[in-house]
């Protein structure tokens, strides 16, 4: 009997023992966009992401965009001017600064520069490349593409750096403080009023929040912020050690 039992456990043994194949090249493609191991192939990443759904809006999806009656009253007055990102931006800076790199908060807003800062470049790099006008350039046709640097509709870069702001936060405290996911309202207010001050079609802002969210989800997989990396040996210590 126990010659069998013997028998029995030796190829299990051998086979238990046997190591894993190496990952294919799509293997190794796929958990490289999953979590890019430089800030560069993050760039290039969601870079590519923004082309793929360029590709998708002018080939496909640009049906959905149509003109809206144009309103930037009330609160909608904030879409008026970029000022609005642009003051999340440096509210999230300044309190990173203030901060530091130490602490879980500090960390998490050092993700979200990351993240804004990647978008941005991204946003910047797809509306060169696309040149769609903006509704407030054509107001009855979202199908102009490709008209030159000054039309840069495509993708709306308020809603890509305001989602990438939040995103980090989300994804660092959604279980600790489920009540974080309220953020998700800004980039979701700021889609809406930027189509109402004919800043972008229905389309741009929907590929702004893709991008936002990728980009904040590289910065958030990043075990040490970019930025902060750059930055002297204070801004990991912290402002507010200084005081």
């Amino acid at each position: 009997m126990a010659i069998l039992i013997a028998l029995s456990l030796g190829p299990v043994r051998a086979w238990a023992h046997t190591p894993a194949p190496a990952p294919g090249i799509t293997q190794r493609l796929a958990r490289d966009f999953a979590k890019p191991r430089t800030a560069l192939g993050a760039l290039g990443d969601t870079t590519a992401v923004g082309i793929g759904l360029g590709l998708l809006d002018y080939g496909l999806f640009q049906r959905l965009d149509h003109p809206v009656a144009q309103d930037t009253h009330g609160l909608y007055a904030i879409a008026k001017t970029p000022n609005f990102p642009a003051e999340l931006i440096t509210g999230t800076l300044a309190a990173a600064l203030w901060e530091g790199g130490r602490s879980r908060l500090g960390h998490t807003l050092w993700q979200s520069v990351d993240a804004a800062a990647l978008a941005g470049v991204s946003t910047q790099i797809l509306k060169l490349t696309f040149g769609r006008d903006r509704p407030s350039q054509s107001p009855q046709d979202p199908h102009l593409w490709f008209q030159g640097i000054h039309s840069q509709s495509f993708p709306s870069g308020d809603v890509s750096s305001i989602t990438a702001l939040v995103t980090p936060l989300i994804l660092s405290y959604r279980h600790r403080d489920p009540g974080v996911w309220a953020l998700a309202a800004l980039p979701a207010f700021d889609m809406v009023a930027r189509v109402r001050a004919h800043g972008h079609w229905q389309t741009d802002v929907v590929a702004g929040a893709v991008i936002g969210a990728l980009s904040g989800y590289y910065a958030h997989e990043r075990r040490s912020p970019f930025i902060l990396s750059l930055l002297p040996n204070g801004a990991y210590f912290g402002l507010k050690t200084l005081f």
